[in-house]
């Protein structure tokens, strides 16, 4: 067996990122990668502007104490502009975002000002004060944004407001997703005796679009040699990646093994870590194959520990480390010497630190565990039983 940060490492010095780009409109953007460094066609703000409502001011107008007098000789909406010049002495009322005019490089808001007719009268203020100034949040030419970054909302409001309408992406990986084993049946269809409905194809799906990729169903696979053989072949010839799960223990039917090193390879099958020992990884045809475990719940972590990451490198994603850190257990968490272990975790915040609890019951086929839990529990190989107050290394589901 080889440890877990082997076969990761092994992983990823196997994946190659995809080369195919396409555009797709900025709305439609979210998750997706940047195929390209994103360069700013102009200044943001594009000019000075107000930060607030209220009167544009030259700072020689200001008063040191008391109240100084002006004269009002305009109105600024937003998305207009002022052709004149502020002369000493007077003042334009302006509203929040528009461009401040000639003669003035101070606003003061309205709530510390008085109005009479043309005439208002402000108090004392710092010069410069509720401005936004040309380029402070991004200079013309500057990378607003790196090729490699996955696109989240705000990404995608950068873009929009550095006037791009559509933005280059790498194209989504396709994830194909088997089943395998007679003893799985389809939800919705009736169950024999001794099977159970398949529930990893669902979970894996979902994993697969929450990473970003395209998942497309392969069904399930019964126990028989020559159509796992032409299901995995299939597959292989759609997708860049095939997942299964089940059939890569040491059972007699466990067949995926077997077939996969006839029509392709395999670079490793054992990972010293529970769950998840039974983990195949190799080759079909041109896709990257991954055999996960039969258990739902190894199944889910063997996704998010090697899969996860295999696909962020194979759409060109920047960051292929999950964010860690540690926490404070709350309770005694037992583990055995030799083995690294990933407990099922509630991760929670005290108002001062991070504290962590297992969900109970960490049984491999106990789905519940992953429902109830939000991070996983890192225990290393050489860690004994971790005492209440200790702490550990967790790492969220959900990942930025």
């Amino acid at each position: 067996m080889i440890s877990v940060a082997e076969g990761q490492s092994r992983i990823l010095a196997e994946i190659v990122p995809l080369r195919e780009i396409e555009p797709l409109p900025v709305a439609r953007s979210l998750g997706r990668i940047l195929a390209e460094d994103v360069l700013a066609p102009f200044d943001i703000p594009p000019a000075d502007n107000s930060a607030v409502d209220g009167y544009a001011v030259s700072r020689d107008d200001i008063p040191k104490e008391g109240k100084a007098r002006l004269r009002v000789i305009a109105d600024l909406p937003a998305g207009w502009v002022f052709d004149g010049v502020v002369e000493r002495g007077e003042t334009v009322r302006i509203m929040t975002g528009a461009p401040l005019p000639k003669g003035v490089d101070t606003v003061v808001h309205q709530e510390i000002t008085e109005r009479e007719g043309d005439t208002v009268w402000i108090a004392t203020i710092a010069a410069g004060a509720n401005v936004r100034l040309r380029g402070e949040d991004v200079m013309e030419g500057q990378r607003a944004l790196a090729a490699g970054t996955q696109l989240r909302p705000q990404e995608m409001g950068l873009l929009a407001s550095l006037g791009f309408p559509e933005v280059m992406v790498v194209r989504r990986p396709r994830v194909a997703i088997l089943s395998t084993g007679d003893e799985v049946a389809e939800p919705g269809q009736t169950r024999r005796p001794g099977q159970i409905y398949d529930s990893n194809r669902f979970s894996l799906m979902g994993l697969v679009q929450e990473v970003g990729c395209e998942g497309l169903d392969f069904g399930i696979v019964p126990d028989r040699k020559e159509e796992l053989t032409s299901r995995l072949l299939a597959a292989s010839e759609t997708a860049d990646v095939v997942l299964t799960s089940g059939g890569v223990s040491v059972g007699i039917f466990d067949l995926v093994k077997e077939v996969l090193t006839e029509i392709g390879g395999i670079d490793f099958w054992q990972v010293n870590m529970t769950p998840g020992r039974p983990l195949a990884r190799g080759r079909v045809g041109k896709a990257h194959f991954f055999g996960l475990p039969g258990n739902p719940v190894a199944s889910m972590v063997t996704f998010l520990l090697f899969v996860r990451p295999a696909l962020w490198k194979l759409m060109g994603r920047r960051e292929l480390e999950p964010k860690r850190f540690e926490a404070v257990a709350t309770a005694t968490i037992g583990k055995k010497l030799g083995r690294q272990e990933f407990k099922r975790g509630i991760l929670t915040f005290n108002g001062r630190r991070w504290e962590v609890s297992t969900t109970g019951p960490q049984g491999s086929g106990i789905l519940t565990s992953m429902v109830a839990g939000n991070c996983l529990i890192i225990l290393p190989e050489e860690r004994g039983p971790v005492q209440s107050g200790e702490l550990v290394l967790v790492e969220p589901f959900q990942q930025p």
